[in-house]
């Protein structure tokens, strides 16, 4: 199993970018899937997550009202849309699937993409 995130980039503040994470080697259609992101110095944190079917969702504080998770289970991909883009949010982004969840957050499964590194200049 493979996940491999894209769209990364340097940025303007108030600019949006959006990330993409494609799974291989195996559909997981029927797992929650979410973005983490970890800033230098700053422990790996969740942005958002969403559930197979695109019920429920979850969003960090610091990030609702500004990005937007979504998915396309027939490309086995999951999105994040990210609007009004602050340096704050300069990290590296990481895709996760096979977790799990409850209606308060989401818990990490064993599978990670590589990353894709977000720079927001001021």
């Amino acid at each position: 199993v493979q996940l491999q995130a894209s769209g990364g980039g340097l940025v303007q503040a108030g600019g949006s970018l959006k990330l993409s994470c494609v799974a291989s080697g195996s559909t997981f259609s029927g797992y929650a899937k979410a973005w983490y992101r970890q800033a230098p110095g700053k422990e790996r944190e969740l942005v958002a997550a969403i559930s197979s079917m695109s019920t429920w969702t979850k969003y960090a504080d610091s990030v609702k009202g500004r990005f937007t998770i979504s998915r396309d289970n027939a490309k086995n991909t999951v999105y994040l849309q990210m609007n009004s883009l602050k340096p704050e949010d300069t990290a590296v982004y990481y895709c996760n699937t096979g977790g799990s969840y409850n209606s308060n957050t989401y818990y990490p499964g064993t599978y990670w993409g590589q990353g894709t590194q977000v720079t927001v200049s001021s």
